[in-house]
């Protein structure tokens, strides 16, 4: 039997994308970046667990981060009026400063 590779690794590139699309312009920020980025996916996935989401995707320009989530049930993530977002994104703020 031959090598067997991931089938997301395989793809990556040219027909999926990156999950995290930044760039870092000092080595040292790069261990910070990707330790927010963990950061940040585990306090989605533990709070939203119930919105059945299925991929968190991260971009970074300057000094703002962009949180694209995909869900199945986005109604709860995005809460009446958009309560519920917005308490999101004043608690990840919190999170990452």
């Amino acid at each position: 039997m031959g090598q067997k590779v991931h089938p997301h690794s395989f793809r990556l590139g040219y027909i999926r994308n990156w999950d995290s699309i930044w760039y870092a312009k000092n080595s040292r920020d790069i261990a910070d970046y990707i330790v927010e980025d963990s950061k940040i996916r585990k306090y989605i996935k533990k709070n939203l667990s119930q919105a059945a989401v299925c991929k968190i995707e991260i971009h970074r320009a300057s000094n703002k981060v962009r949180v694209n989530i995909w869900s199945a049930r986005p109604g709860l993530i995005i809460g009446r009026k958009g309560a519920e977002i917005d308490r999101l994104r004043d608690e990840l703020q919190e999170l990452i400063k």
